[in-house]
C-alpha cells in the first residue's frame, strides 16, 4: 500500500494507512459477539431462579447460541465468499443486534433460548466476513499475526468483560440488561461500517449454496447436545447420524459448504483439530467456575465477575506475546506451548476442595488456563488461515470459527452431561468435569507436537 500521495501542487504527502481503523471495526463486533459468549455465565444463578430452570436447562442458554452459531458458520463462510464480505458482516450485524433486544425482553426460558440462536445466526455471518476480511488485508504471516492479535485481544477483552459486566449489572441492575447493552453498539457499527470498509466489488454469478448440507450442520450438534445433556440416547444417536449424514453430502455435492479436499492442508487440518479441546475446555472452565464460585464459595455476582479480571490480565498477556513468540519458533511451537499451559490450569482446577479459596484452589489454575489459551488460540488462528486466497479466505474462516464454536459448545455439553447432568451440581463433578479436559488437552498437545516434528521430516 502506498504510504504517500500527490497533493494537487504536486508536493507529496503521506496518507494515512486505512488498515487500522477497519480493524478496529471489524474487532468491536467481534468484542460484542465475545461479550455475549460470556456474559450470561455469571447471570445463570438470577436467570435460573427467575425461570426455575435446572443446570441442564440453564446450559442451553449458553450453548444455544454457540452451537447455531457454529452450525451455521460454514455456511456464513461460503455466502461470504459468494455473496460480499461488506454485505455479510453488516446483515450479521444487524440480525445480532435485534435478537439482542429480544433476549433482553424475553417472557420465559424457551424465548430466551430462541432469542440466543438467532444471536448465533447473525455471528455465523458477521464474523467469517470480519475474520477474512483480516486476512486478506494482512496478507503476511507476522502482519497477519500481528492483527490476528489485535482481534484476538479485543475479543479476549469482551469474554472477560462480559464476566465483570455480567456481575455488576445483575447485581446493580437486573439480568435482562446483560442483553441490552449489545444494541447501541451495534447501531454504532452498522453506522461506521459504510464509512471505513471498503465495499464489496462485483461477484461472480451462478454461485450456489449447499443449504441441505447448512441444515444437517445447523441441526445434528443441538441434537447431539441435547442427548448428552438430558441422557437421551435416541437424541445423542440422532445427532451422530445428521453430523454423518453432513460428511456424506458434502462428498457428493458439486458445491459443498467446504469441500473435504480442504482438510488435506496439514497444518489447516491440524490447527482446526486442536482448536476443538481448547474451545471445549474455555466454554467448560467459565461456566463450571461461575457456578462453584457462586455456590460453594457464595460469592455475589459483582464478587465472581471481579474474581475474572486476573484472568483477564493473564489472557491478554498471553496474546500480546503471539506476534513476537511466532516470528521467534514458529506458529507450531507456540500452539503447543499454548496447550500445554492449559492443560497445567485444568489440572490445577481439577483439584478444587468442596470448601476452597479464590487465591490458593483457584487462582493457579485460571492464570496457568489464561495464559495457555491466549497463546493457543490466536496461534492455531493464524496456523488455520494458513495461505489463504481469495477465493477461499471466507470458508477457511467459517471452518476455524465453525470448530471453535461447536467444540466449545459440544465440549460443554459433553462434560456437563457426563458429570453434572440433570441434578444439582457438586465440586465433585466439576473437579472430574476439569480432569477429563485436562486430559483431552494433554493429549491434543502430544500430537500437535507429533504432527508437526511430522511435517518438518517430511519438508
Amino acid at each position: 500500500m502506498n504510504a504517500f500521495s500527490a497533493a494537487a501542487d504536486g508536493s507529496v504527502r503521506p496518507v494515512r494507512d486505512p488498515r487500522p481503523r477497519a480493524l478496529a471495526l471489524l474487532s468491536l463486533l467481534q468484542f460484542l459477539i465475545a461479550i455475549d459468549v460470556t456474559v450470561v455465565n455469571v447471570a445463570l444463578p438470577s436467570i435460573g431462579a427467575h425461570f426455575g430452570s435446572d443446570v441442564a436447562g440453564l446450559s442451553w442458554v449458553v450453548t444455544g447460541y454457540t452451537l447455531v452459531g457454529g452450525g451455521l458458520l460454514l455456511l456464513g463462510g461460503r455466502l461470504t465468499d459468494l455473496l460480499g464480505r461488506r454485505r455479510m458482516f453488516l446483515l450479521g450485524a444487524a440480525l445480532f443486534g435485534s435478537a439482542s433486544l429480544a433476549a433482553g425482553l424475553a417472557p420465559d426460558l424457551p424465548t430466551l433460548i430462541a432469542a440466543r440462536f438467532v444471536q448465533g445466526a447473525g455471528e455465523a455471518l458477521a464474523s467469517p466476513a470480519a475474520m477474512s476480511l483480516i486476512a486478506l488485508l494482512f496478507p503476511g504471516p507476522e502482519e497477519r499475526a500481528k492483527a490476528l492479535g489485535v482481534w484476538g485481544a479485543i475479543s479476549a477483552a469482551g469474554l472477560v468483560l462480559g464476566v465483570v459486566l455480567s456481575g455488576a449489572i445483575v447485581q446493580l441492575l437486573d439480568w435482562r440488561w446483560i442483553f441490552g447493552v449489545n444494541v447501541p453498539l451495534v447501531a454504532l457499527v452498522l453506522v461506521l461500517t459504510p464509512r471505513l470498509v471498503r465495499g464489496d466489488g462485483a461477484r461472480e454469478r451462478g454461485g450456489r449454496l449447499d443449504l441441505p448440507g447448512a441444515a444437517l450442520l445447523t441441526c445434528g450438534p443441538p441434537a447431539l447436545a441435547y442427548g448428552l445433556l438430558r441422557h437421551s440416547v435416541p437424541a445423542a444417536l440422532a445427532g451422530v447420524a445428521l453430523l454423518a449424514a453432513f460428511v456424506l453430502v458434502e462428498s457428493r455435492t458439486r458445491r459443498p459448504l467446504v469441500p473435504l479436499s480442504f482438510f488435506t492442508h496439514r497444518t489447516r487440518a491440524v490447527a482446526n483439530a486442536a482448536t476443538v479441546p481448547l474451545s471445549a475446555a474455555l466454554s467448560a472452565t467459565f461456566f463450571l467456575l461461575t457456578l462453584y464460585l457462586q455456590d460453594a464459595l457464595g460469592f455475589t455476582p459483582l464478587q465472581t465477575g471481579l474474581a475474572y479480571l486476573p484472568f483477564c490480565a493473564a489472557l491478554l498477556a498471553g496474546i500480546s506475546q503471539v506476534s513476537r513468540l511466532v516470528g521467534a519458533i514458529g506458529v507450531k511451537r507456540t500452539s503447543v506451548l499454548g496447550l500445554a499451559l492449559t492443560a497445567a490450569g485444568l489440572a490445577w482446577l481439577a483439584r478444587l476442595p468442596d470448601h476452597g479459596g479464590l487465591w490458593a484452589d483457584v487462582l493457579p489454575g485460571m492464570l496457568g488456563m489464561a495464559g495457555g489459551m491466549g497463546l493457543g488460540l490466536v496461534a492455531l488462528q493464524n496456523a488455520a488461515l494458513a495461505e489463504v486466497t481469495e477465493d477461499d479466505a471466507g470458508t477457511a474462516s467459517g471452518v476455524q470459527r465453525c470448530v471453535d464454536q461447536l467444540g466449545g459448545s459440544l465440549g460443554l455439553a459433553v462434560l456437563v452431561g457426563a458429570t453434572v447432568g440433570d441434578g444439582a451440581a457438586r465440586v465433585a463433578d466439576f473437579r472430574t468435569a476439569f480432569a477429563w479436559a485436562a486430559a483431552a488437552l494433554l493429549v491434543t498437545t502430544v500430537a500437535v507436537a507429533l504432527a508437526a516434528r511430522d511435517v518438518r521430516r517430511r519438508g
